[in-house]
């Protein structure tokens, strides 16, 4: 196929003459997914002669395409719709994340929650309490359910008797664990986007959008 280099810088120049769009990571991430339908591609695989790794083989396909004149081949499976090119190199640079960040399963994360528009659930104010196992209601409204645990002799009108002792099995919700699952998977995703937002940034690959260095709060449930 034959290259127009002057074809190529013309559309370089038009490009610097607009103002680019300026976006956080979180807000670049459901434009490409949500709005433009991005659709995740799987980079090539990296070539252990050059000593590339996951990340590395990414950009040097990134780059090349670029040196081409071509846009990110990030929507073939869209055969009948149009993606933005740079709704492609988000998708192509999310597909791209390490395996020391999740992989493919982060990358896939990633896309659902971009997709979806929402934000991780890291279980905002949750606080273990001590709560009844099982409640029980009656016509005097609800109250907790018992168990013997043990029976004891009393003298009770000059007599001995034998009463049963109850208590009220008692546990802990929501579970300190689930908490602790809930906000180490906030912060493998916050990480995740970290590194996507260094990757476009450093990349140059966006046309049109400026991807800015907000990102969404470390640990939200932190105190100040």
């Amino acid at each position: 196929m034959k290259h127009d280099r002057k074809l190529h810088i013309s559309v370089q120049q038009a490009s610097r003459g607009r103002q680019k769009r300026a976006m956080s990571v979180q807000q670049a991430l459901e434009w490409a997914f949500r709005v433009e339908h991005a659709q995740l591609e799987s980079p090539e695989p990296p070539n252990p002669k050059l000593g590339q790794g996951f990340a590395v083989s990414l950009e040097y396909a990134l780059v090349r395409q670029a040196a081409l004149g071509c846009k990110v081949d990030g929507g073939r499976y869209k055969l009948d719709s149009y993606t933005h090119p740079d709704a492609e190199v988000i998708a192509a640079v999310v597909a791209g994340l390490p395996g020391s960040l999740g992989g493919k399963r982060m990358a896939i994360r990633v896309a659902e929650l971009a997709r979806a528009g929402i934000t991780p659930d890291w279980m905002p104010g949750a606080v273990p309490r001590c709560v009844p196992v099982e409640m029980k209601r009656n016509r005097h409204g609800n109250h907790a359910t018992t168990v013997v645990v043990g029976s004891e002799r009393v003298l009770s009108r000059g007599k001995w008797r034998t009463v049963e002792l109850r208590a009220c099995p008692v546990m802990f919700r929501p579970d300190s664990r689930l908490i602790e699952a809930a906000r180490r998977a906030y912060n493998e995703w916050w990480e995740a986007l970290v590194w996507i937002r260094d990757g476009l940034i450093s990349g140059g690959m966006l046309r049109e959008l400026t991807v800015t260095n907000v990102t969404p709060k470390a640990k939200p449930w932190a105190r100040d």
